[in-house]
């Protein structure tokens, strides 16, 4: 039954995975074509490669490759086993189709795997189940973000709200089911207060320099799905972790400068991933360390 359930969970990782890296594409195709049309400047080469892709109906929406137009066929589609078959290239032009692709389906599928390994909570009612599908679904819309932010400095506000709206799901179902809802729902807002709150009142006093707007709507759905004030303390402790790791080497190396734009984005979703699956066992080990 367990093989079942991994089989299950790494098959819809990557076929979600798929859909994440191919809405990245699109979502980027259409922010062009919108900044386009409000006269903002816009990189040519990116927006004449792009824009073909920017009009399509869900009805109608097909897979095209972004040099030719080729347009896949359920072949070219499997998800990593049709990039690696055709290593990394288009099948008609034979451009190369990018990694972002396939590390973005291989992302996914250990985000499923692990989020079901390292679960904290039970999985036996439910309402339990649902919360942990919430949390899955969310993880599609952290992917998007994700790649989006590291790649263009710039978190999708559709996603940001969607996944917003997944959080205040995921906070209903765990009211619903905890003794204590009062109790529950503050714990929510300190959540909201820790990942949202600080970045908004950094934003209220760089105007605007240090932090997006969009960061502040992340940390929101992010604080509602982490549903737990010491979970978003942890959750922000390791993205500031993760950054320093990553940020200082570079500027060590002269690759990154004091005045260099960074995305916080995947870091605070990185942070959030860890503190979600671990977060309460490192709780538990400070509590204990302490008596």
């Amino acid at each position: 039954m367990e093989f079942v359930i991994y089989l299950t969970l790494v098959l819809f990782g990557l076929v979600l995975g798929s859909f994440a890296g191919a809405s990245v594409w699109r979502l980027r195709a259409r922010q062009l074509v919108a900044d386009k049309k409000n006269g903002d400047p816009v990189d040519h080469v990116e927006y004449t490669k792009l824009k073909h892709i920017a009009h399509e109906k869900v009805s109608n929406d097909h897979s095209l490759c972004l040099h030719c137009g080729y347009k896949l066929r359920w072949y070219d589609l499997i998800p990593l086993v049709s990039w690696i078959m055709l290593r990394g290239r288009c099948r008609r032009c034979r451009q190369p189709i990018g990694i972002m692709e396939p590390l973005i389906e291989l992302g996914m599928a250990t985000f499923f795997v692990l989020s079901y390994v390292l679960w904290p909570f039970d999985l036996t009612s439910g309402l339990q189940i649902a919360q942990f599908i919430m949390w899955l679904i969310a993880g599609v819309g952290l992917g998007i973000m994700f790649a989006y932010d590291a790649r263009w400095f710039l978190l999708p506000n559709k996603i940001n709200i969607a996944v917003i709206i997944l959080g205040i799901t995921s906070v209903l179902l765990m009211i619903i089911g905890a003794p204590d809802h009062v109790g529950a729902l503050f714990n929510v807002l300190g959540s909201v207060a820790v990942l949202s709150g600080i970045y908004f009142v950094l934003y209220l006093v760089s105007k605007g320099r240090w932090i997006g707007f969009g960061d502040i709507k992340l940390g929101l759905g992010l604080g509602l799905l982490l549903g737990d004030w010491k979970l978003a303390v942890i959750g922000l402790f390791f993205a500031n972790l993760i950054g320093c790791l990553i940020v200082i080497p570079l500027m060590i190396k002269g690759k990154l400068k004091r005045n260099s734009h960074v995305p916080f984005g995947p870091l605070l979703i990185a942070g959030a991933i860890i503190a979600k699956l671990v977060g309460m066992s490192i709780v538990e080990f400070y509590t204990l360390s302490l008596m």
